[in-house]
């Protein structure tokens, strides 16, 4: 197969160079019908290719043609048997590979750092989590990834589960022993299931990490919106090997995708992968080699610290994806929300992360060297000694409880009930701060990362409480909750 065509966007070229007379969806009909100051900014020609699926473009729930080839091609650039374009994001590719693999009551071994769709998924599939815990970094202040150790004595543990779920990488570019994991996981004779959406360019640079694909997952997702060049809120789901059924997963998909699918989305996922198997080598070398340089001189700077190749072998770090840029900036005495919002509002610099103790840069195929100079340029004014005076004063939420030493991550909270039956169970609110011992029948997720502190089923602790109020009160954003200022929270009902 020639991975110089892109089938799909050349399907939606052709139907606009027809000049097919429109009268189907969308209303705006190519941009005629469209508000002219939004036609006006985003151009003519994403409105022209705006289309529905019709004859001639195919469906994505059904494809037959150019979608049919995009989507093997995609398979052959990432190494897989099967590949899908999603369009909800790697949100849906892990409800969809949850609803594949396990059935209500089915216990699947998962992290406890996995993103909040995972929830979403076991909500769904009625499925009982079995939590794993990550390597927690006492150090950085950050969970990493769960090792072969704890995914082979959690099997000897729980003999009956169906499936090994994994992160990897994490948020942070940390990433996991996948080829071991693997070994171990089909020589039980489970499924291996990859939360890769942080790893989609890592099949194509021997530099990155092993892909899940290349370890031999029999499904992983791909953010193709995240790290390479799709639209947002795209992505792909792999399949290999033939231990997931083949008409299970293709079910479950033609249940959670659209009908209505944004056209130009799909067209730019077949797009990116053309990118990627012609030239993602080559851009890839370009990003790692700034990445590198970048670190290096952030490291340069007074109370600074961006973690690299030092941390390979530490627990829970298998390898390291150098493109992300995890700047803990405690040395400076902010948190890294303020660090963030002085980037921001000083410097005009939006980084993708911020968490009490860093904030996370990417550097994509896309970032430049005059982006890079920009981001050390602002974090060495941040590191300047007159920086007290900066009107973005320090909080000092955390000086004293880490002068102290005792600020450390909560534990994993005592599970109750199956996410399910807590989620659907009859609920009542209480207040946050008196809730420790209830049963949570919501999630709680700082965002960005989007790693729930707890899950429906889980217990209320103390050490849940006064860590979520302290990330409140440094400013954080938590998803999840009814009451989004966490006044009250949602529990079940005793």
């Amino acid at each position: 197969m020639d991975q110089h065509r892109t089938p799909y966007f050349q399907a939606l070229l052709d139907y606009v160079d027809s000049g097919v007379l429109p009268f189907h969806t969308p209303g705006h009909i190519q941009g005629v019908g469209m508000d002219l100051a939004f036609r006006e900014f985003v151009g003519d020609n994403i409105c022209a290719i705006d289309l529905t699926p019709m004859p001639g473009i195919d469906d994505l729930l059904q494809p037959t043609q150019s979608i049919k080839e995009a989507q093997q091609l995609a398979a052959l650039a990432w190494g897989a048997d099967h590949t899908f374009f999603l369009i909800n994001g790697s949100t849906s590719g892990n409800q969809c590979m949850m609803m594949t693999a396990v059935n209500p009551g089915d216990k699947i071994a998962v992290p406890r750092n996995s993103h909040k769709s995972m929830l979403g998924g076991l909500i769904m599939s009625g499925a009982e989590p079995i939590y794993m815990q990550p390597e927690i970094d006492e150090a950085l202040r950050m969970d990493h990834c769960v090792t072969p150790e704890t995914v082979a004595r959690t099997l000897r543990q729980h003999p009956d589960l169906v499936a090994v779920y994994l992160v990897s990488p994490t948020y942070y570019g940390v990433a996991a022993d996948l080829e071991a994991i693997e070994r171990i996981v089909h020589a039980a004779g489970k499924l291996l299931l990859v939360d890769e959406a942080w790893g989609p360019h890592f099949h194509f640079h021997p530099e990155l990490p092993l892909s899940a694909t290349r370890a031999g997952a029999d499904l992983c997702i791909n953010s193709t919106h995240k790290m390479l060049s799709a639209f947002s809120q795209c992505a792909m789901l792999h399949q290999k090997g033939e231990r997931v059924p083949l008409d299970r997963l293709t079910a479950v998909l033609k249940m959670f995708l659209s009908t209505s699918p944004n056209l130009p989305m799909v067209a730019s996922l077949d797009v990116a992968r053309k990118q990627m198997a012609t030239e993602g080598e080559a851009l890839l070398t370009r990003t790692i080699e700034l990445a590198h340089q970048t670190r290096a001189r952030l490291n340069q700077i007074p109370g600074i610290y961006c973690f690299g190749e030092e941390l390979r072998g530490r627990s829970g770090v298998f390898a390291l994806d150098p493109t992300k840029m995890t700047v803990t900036v405690t040395g400076l005495g902010y948190t890294g929300y303020e660090a963030s919002e002085i980037l921001r509002r000083r410097h005009n610099i939006q980084v993708e992360l911020a968490d009490l103790f860093n904030v996370v840069a990417l550097f994509t195929i896309g970032t430049t060297r005059e982006a890079a100079d920009r981001l050390v340029g602002a974090f060495s004014e941040m590191a300047r000694d007159e920086r007290k005076l900066d009107m973005f004063a320090p909080s000092g939420i955390l000086e004293a409880r880490l002068r102290r030493g005792n600020f450390s991550l909560p534990p994993v909270p005592p599970m109750r009930m199956r996410p399910r039956e807590a989620f659907l169970a009859a609920a009542e609110f209480v207040k946050f701060r008196e809730s420790a011992g209830r049963i949570c029948a919501e999630t709680l997720t700082p965002y960005p990362p989007g790693i729930p502190v707890i899950a429906p089923g889980e217990e209320i602790t103390p050490e849940i409480v006064d860590y979520v109020r302290l990330e409140l009160k440094a400013g954080v954003r938590i998803q999840g909750p009814y009451d989004d200022e966490l006044r009250v929270i949602r529990v079940v009902k005793e």
